[in-house]
């Protein structure tokens, strides 16, 4: 233990030693102004200080779907105006089937099905075409035709089968497909004759596959603001649209509806929404938060085309202070770094190097330890 007395006692080591403290305790201060003045992994928290808190917005400014008050105003009155608008009257279509009476001529009263390019055929007159006329019309035009066999001919149709009027709802209903509709039928009815929601087996469970929040109402090639969940879920008349002919109903698959963590969590993933999961459940899933985590977490909503960017207080949810926030489908929840807690970690990691620099360049603890 002699040698290594003298060892560090020695001149030159001295010199060497106060050279590597220099150079340790210049290291640790250039580190630590770093990450005080927040030129060290800025991640520029204070930044998204300025993105509205989702626990202030009031259910009178902005809906659960992220729509203002003026925009669902705008979406309720076109649903009235669909609601109120006149059934369009019937048009004879192929695949019909139609009972033709020509009074005081029983020889020529038939029922028939009209043809797929949209006629029917009658005695006298060959090949009728009576695709997309009204009855009336239909009728009149066949009593123009007769009048060159026959004296003043009165003509009378009705509907046997109605074929073509006929609505389609596809997706993760039970039953997709095309349906006839009568001047009654709603979308809530619809919904229930296909068999409602059908089910997928996902993570170990039997899930409904029906995702009603991005379900779309497709009517002469204009996506109507139909609320499914209001309609079906609730039986909102405004939202329960009178089905037409033609309309196209599509009901959102729920294995396509993700929300997605990233950032400072312990497993960053996806999973699929439902309408019970929010923050808390999410974190949970995800390994829960770093310790270098921000107060705040991020929720992008709205997709990539019109996002919208909210605060939320996760470390207020996580105390109690706070509500639980529950997320939408499509919602992207980003959990920043912060600055301040980087810079903690950093110390208590750095801290105990720093002791065993000093144990090793202090000779007199080293003497007495071994001596």
């Amino acid at each position: 233990m002699e040698y290594l007395h003298l060892f560090f006692m020695n001149k030159e080591f001295g010199q060497w030693r106060q050279a590597f403290a220099k150079g340790i305790a210049v290291i640790v201060s250039v580190m630590t102004l770093l990450v005080l003045s927040g030129c060290y992994s800025d991640r520029m928290t204070g930044n998204y200080m300025e993105f509205p808190d989702i626990a202030d917005l009031k259910s009178d400014i902005i809906d659960d779907h992220g729509v203002t008050k003026g925009e669902q105003e705008v979406n309720m009155e076109k649903l009235i105006e669909q609601n109120e608008r006149e059934l369009d009257p019937y048009t004879i279509n192929a695949g019909d089937t139609i009972k033709i009476i020509v009074y005081n001529h029983p020889d020529l009263t038939s029922q028939m099905v009209v043809t797929p390019d949209g006629y029917i055929g009658m005695v006298f007159l060959g090949q009728v075409q009576v695709a997309g006329k009204t009855l009336a019309q239909a009728a009149k035009n066949i009593e123009e035709l007769l009048e060159e066999f026959i004296r003043s001919p009165v003509v009378g149709i009705s509907p046997v089968e109605i074929h073509s009027e006929t609505v389609t709802i596809s997706g993760a209903c039970a039953k997709p497909g095309m349906y006839t509709i009568s001047n009654s039928m709603r979308l809530a009815d619809l919904y229930a004759q296909a068999g409602g929601s059908s089910t997928r087996y996902y993570d170990g469970q039997v899930l409904d596959a029906a995702d009603l929040v991005n379900s779309y109402f497709m009517r002469d090639g204009t996506r109507l603001p139909v609320d499914f969940s209001k309609a079906i879920e609730e039986g909102d008349m405004n939202n329960n649209l009178l089905l037409r002919k033609g309309d196209y109903i599509y009901i959102a698959v729920r294995s396509e509806s993700m929300v997605c963590l990233i950032g400072d969590v312990g497993r960053p993933h996806k999973r699929i929404w439902d309408k019970n999961l929010g923050i808390l459940e999410l974190l949970t899933t995800g390994g829960g938060l770093r310790e270098t985590h921000w107060s705040h977490a991020i929720i992008i909503r709205g997709g990539t085309d019109n996002p919208t960017l909210y605060r939320v207080d996760i470390d207020g949810i996580l105390r109690g202070t706070k509500p639980n926030v529950f997320l939408q489908s499509g919602d992207f929840v980003y959990v920043p770094h912060d600055n301040a807690s980087e810079y903690n970690v950093f110390v208590r990691k750095i801290l105990p190097t720093g002791q065993l620099m000093n144990t090793l360049i202090s000779p007199y603890r080293v003497y007495d330890t071994y001596h």
